[in-house]
């Protein structure tokens, strides 16, 4: 049955277990879930393994570490001694987190990567050469797995987190072997699906980590379509790991269309970052409440059954709590200011083939040539035309001059006539690139899908570089009072 869900989601790593000095206190052990209390999140979700072992005392996989003993790093000391120091007292690191979640009014679900688990032989891993999910020791393995976390501990489900590889995990099949791999990793999934849901005491939910488009998916062979049809799945997170970058323009019609009329939900995750510190004269930035509140409204808007996250600065703070409350209530971000973000291409986006706008280059001689970028947005700016304050338009374009001449259009209607102010492209290097800031009196975004077009008309003389246009970004601010003076 559907069900709006506020998740966050916590990979046991980076901002839990790889912190915090061994032994353990009790209320660092608590802190993934204290820090998420309070707002409207209402799942926790919770990533148990990685490659090199399982974050929990698995009586069927490897833990993390457990087999060497050997430890190359602070955080990998921290991780199994923090772990163990918690066994010592007779207490479950992972028990410790689900009863904390319940004690908070949380559901618990454990994420699992599938992929080969810990002692698996590496001979078996698509990144070796090998057969993957084909092979069947790897799936009755993960299989075990899946119920160890719904039947030994009291789980309200468990994810399958087939969207990791590869930044995370090979994938699960090689490129020849995708469709004979894909009724093969159905029926596991048919499986997981009848065990959880037979669980003693009660069913436990499965949810699944995808791709963003249906085109990936098959390629790699997974059957989302018939995992929604048949049921197999209570919801569907589309995503790519490692992407980072905030996303509001997801292509998920598709899903949610076919979760249509069905008891699946679709989850779409919000990742945290406006800038990664691998984009050239730039640093890491986490996205302002004012971002993730637009790509929030566009998912509502979307049809989506709820909102999925993580990796907020850490620790989290009143701008994350901000975030963490206005995501379950699509109400709290309807009038507020919203920052639509164009989509950026990062390398896990490109490594998967998840194709966006973002960055367009335009050779210095492509005169004429119109070059699309399109975006979604929630707002109502005309029918809301008297409570919106104001809407601007940024353009970040590199090696921009102000001797170029371009067109540049909204929806077909030219910005020729609308004020445009110019910044400096990078606190870094200002001589970098240029923001054009467009303030839109005349020419407005319309609710939905909208098409930016840029045209070079003419280069300014002997240079023969190319102009690359990184971010359009537009920004809706409203207000409670009208814009205009008297009546209407």
């Amino acid at each position: 049955m559907k069900r709006q869900r506020t998740i966050y989601f916590n990979d046991a790593r980076h901002y839990y277990l790889f912190i915090f000095e061994p032994p353990m206190a009790l209320e660092d052990a608590w802190i993934p879930i204290d820090e998420c209390a309070g707002t409207s999140v209402d799942t926790f979700i919770y990533g148990v393994a990685r490659g090199d072992g399982l974050f929990y005392p698995s009586k069927v996989g490897l833990r993390f570490l457990d087999d060497t003993r050997r430890f190359d790093s602070a955080p990998s000391y921290r991780v199994w001694h923090n772990m163990q120091s918690l066994i010592d007292r007779g207490l479950d690191p992972l028990t410790v987190l689900i009863d904390r979640a319940h004690e908070k009014g949380m559901d618990f679900f454990a994420s699992l990567r599938i992929a080969p688990q810990g002692a698996s032989d590496p001979a078996v891993s698509t990144s070796e050469g090998g057969p993957g999910f084909l092979d069947d020791d790897l799936r009755e393995h993960n299989f075990l797995l899946l119920r160890e976390l719904a039947y030994d501990y009291p789980t309200d489900g468990i994810e399958l987190d087939l969207a990791a590889p590869p930044g995370g995990s090979p994938f699960l099949f090689q490129p020849k072997d995708a469709a004979e791999g894909m009724p093969v990793l159905t029926d596991w999934v048919r499986r997981v699906a009848e065990m959880a849901r037979n669980r003693p005491g009660g069913r436990a939910e499965v949810g699944a980590r995808v791709y963003p488009t249906e085109e990936i998916n098959t390629r790699v062979g997974y059957d989302v379509r018939t995992w929604i049809e048949e049921g197999l799945v209570d919801y569907v997170t589309p995503m790519v790991y490692a992407h980072m970058v905030v996303d509001s323009n997801l292509p998920i019609d598709w899903l949610v269309e076919a979760a249509k009329g069905t008891g699946t939900s679709v989850y779409p995750v919000i990742f945290p970052y406006y800038a990664r510190e691998t984009r050239r004269y730039h640093t890491r930035e986490w996205a302002t409440p004012e971002m993730m509140r637009a790509a929030v409204a566009n998912y509502w808007d979307m049809g989506v059954d709820g909102m999925y996250t993580s990796f907020l600065k850490w620790p989290i703070d009143d701008a994350g709590r901000t975030i963490l409350t206005e995501m379950g209530d699509q109400g709290l971000v309807k009038d507020k200011t919203k920052h639509y973000l164009g989509n950026r291409r990062t390398n896990m986006s490109d490594t998967v083939g998840y194709d966006l706008p973002l960055p367009v280059e335009i050779a210095h001689d492509d005169t004429g040539t119109s070059h699309e970028i399109d975006f979604y947005v929630s707002d109502d700016v005309e029918g809301d035309k008297d409570r919106v304050r104001e809407v601007r338009l940024k353009i970040l374009i590199a090696d921009l001059l102000a001797d170029d001449r371009l067109t540049i259009r909204l929806n077909g209607e030219s910005l020729e006539n609308e004020l445009c102010r110019r910044k400096f492209g990078s606190f870094f290097d200002a001589y970098w690139g240029q923001w054009l800031e467009f303030v839109l009196e005349g020419v407005r975004p319309r609710k939905g899908r909208n098409v930016l077009s840029v045209t070079l008309d003419e280069r300014a003389n002997d240079v023969a570089g190319a102009l690359v246009i990184g971010d359009v970004e537009l920004i809706v601010e409203p207000h409670p009072l009208p814009s205009r003076l008297g009546p209407g």
